[in-house]
């Protein structure tokens, strides 16, 4: 907000992915005379639960599934990270194969990759994002973010009523539903891809720029 200010714009849309989405929900929470559209990936109000989930929506159970399995099969770094960060800093730190391993997982992991995480991204993009990690040595900043959010996690978000716009990839590790979502966000666009994954923008980035596109034309200006 205060750089947008600084630079000049009074009037702007803003785009996140992970917790870009939740910075740019924010965003419209805290300046929304300012902000024009948001545009997201995720919304963590809007995950269903099995209590939620409609039974005969096929939709609904996908999304589920998809919750269940991100909670019990691939949430563990989540939890160590929130709970142990400075333990597995030691580790990540001392070893550039322990950072490989921990991050290109996540590629692997959180996109349609079928063998493995080159069949989503290019290996030399895995690997200059890993090395950002290695050479700056934030293995335990970036755990610790974790570990001082987790407090947060769960809280009921506020209602927006700035326009938001909503791409779901169907690979990616939660899937928000627009009946949960249309209860306190001002949905105005929403896109269900049939390729792509948490990382959507690096891995799709014709389909995320065209989405953005559609879903920020009407408030240019």
């Amino acid at each position: 907000m205060e750089l947008m200010s600084r630079l000049g714009y009074n009037r702007y849309v803003a785009h996140g992915e992970d917790t870009g989405a939740a910075i740019s929900r924010q965003l419209a929470v805290i300046d929304p005379e300012h902000v024009a559209a948001v545009h997201l990936t995720m919304i963590a109000s809007a995950t269903v639960s099995p209590e939620d989930a409609e039974p005969d929506d096929p939709a609904e159970q996908r999304a589920l599934q998809i919750a269940l399995r991100t909670q019990h099969q691939l949430g563990a770094y989540a939890l160590l990270q929130a709970s142990r960060p400075q333990t597995l800093a030691y580790a990540l730190t001392d070893s550039p194969v322990g950072q490989v391993a921990w991050i290109v997982e996540r590629f692997k992991d959180w996109t349609d990759s079928i063998d493995a995480p080159e069949d989503a991204f290019d290996r030399d993009a895995m690997l200059t994002n890993v090395m950002i990690y290695w050479l700056s040595g934030t293995a335990g900043s970036s755990a610790r973010y974790y570990y001082e959010g987790a407090a947060t996690w769960g809280r009921t978000e506020p209602d927006i009523q700035v326009p938001v716009a909503v791409a779901v990839m169907p690979h990616d590790i939660g899937h928000p539903v627009r009946r949960i979502a249309e209860q306190n966000h001002n949905i105005v666009h929403w896109t269900e891809f049939d390729r792509g994954g948490h990382f959507a923008t690096m891995a799709e980035p014709d389909l995320m720029v065209d989405d953005l596109r559609a879903a920020f034309r009407d408030h240019r200006g």
